[in-house]
């Protein structure tokens, strides 16, 4: 479909072959945001645990002294403000900037949920609206100072993906997927898009990779053995970490208690953030 062009003094009637055409996608982040690393969090299909992923990532950073936020790019599912526990409204600054709200250990977010009269309210929104909202959590929302921020996307490669690949200054990508067949297909649908984009793929985790039997210590593999290495390695990508299924971790999540889990396995992964 061709696209109208919005230079006045072109005499096309569409932008195809037009040297007016709209290629740098990218937006300016707001005045009062001083960003150092922005991190998109990705996966080619839905439940395997980004907004977890993210907001362990936030926490882990947030833990060796860094300034962490969080970008809810999921906005048709949003979860991360439940999970730190964070209920409150966001509020407008008297310059139209949106400020941030902050878990109780300081990590900075935005959501739609924060924004909703109600947080089981359903955004039905088409793609256009719903990446123009991602784009202005990035433009309109004044997060201050930022060591790392974490931009926790919706799965596949549909309007919200592409707008924030296109649109925010990614230094790279995490991909999260989980030990079953289609692993080698979701993590390739990932890393392609990534490639297109021109983008770094940083690494991989690996989530609910097994589970520890409280009473003797041994892992057991729910979904069967893991394929990730052999997968990671045919895309020359790391495997920044393996995370267990953790029945407390997800009690702690669906109290708004996140922050309060012990944090152990993530030292490649801070590492590797760190490496960047």
């Amino acid at each position: 479909m061709s696209k109208e062009c919005n230079n006045q003094s072109c005499t096309k009637e569409s932008c195809e072959g037009c040297s007016h055409r709209q290629t740098d996608f990218s937006v300016a982040a707001n005045a009062g945001s001083h960003i150092k690393k922005v991190i998109g969090v990705v996966s080619g299909k839905g439940g395997v645990g980004k907004s977890l992923v993210t907001s362990l990532m936030a926490c882990s950073m947030r833990e060796k002294g860094y300034k962490t936020a969080i970008l809810d790019a999921d906005v048709t599912g949003p979860s991360i403000p439940k999970m730190f526990g964070v209920h409150d409204k966001a509020t407008q600054a008297p310059n139209n900037t949106i400020q941030p709200l902050y878990s109780a250990k300081g990590t900075a977010m935005m959501s739609v949920n924060l924004l909703l009269e109600e947080e089981t309210d359903p955004v039905i929104w088409r793609g256009p609206i719903i990446a123009n909202v991602v784009k202005q959590f990035w433009s309109d929302v004044c997060w201050g100072d930022v060591d790392y921020m974490f931009v926790d996307m919706p799965p596949g490669t549909g309007d919200v993906p592409l707008t924030v690949f296109q649109s925010l200054p990614l230094d790279g990508i995490i991909i999260v997927t989980t030990p079953q067949d289609l692993v080698s297909m979701i993590v390739s649908k990932a890393v392609h898009m990534a490639d297109a984009m021109n983008v770094p793929i940083l690494g991989i985790v690996e989530n609910m990779s097994y589970f520890v039997c409280p009473n003797c210590g041994e892992k057991h593999f729910i979904f069967g053995n893991s394929d990730i290495h052999t997968v990671a390695a045919n895309f020359a990508i790391p495997v920044a970490t393996a995370l267990p299924i953790d029945p407390n971790l997800a009690r702690l999540c669906d109290s708004g208690k996140i922050e309060d889990w012990k944090l152990e396995g993530l030292n490649n992964l801070t590492a590797l953030l760190e490496s960047i």
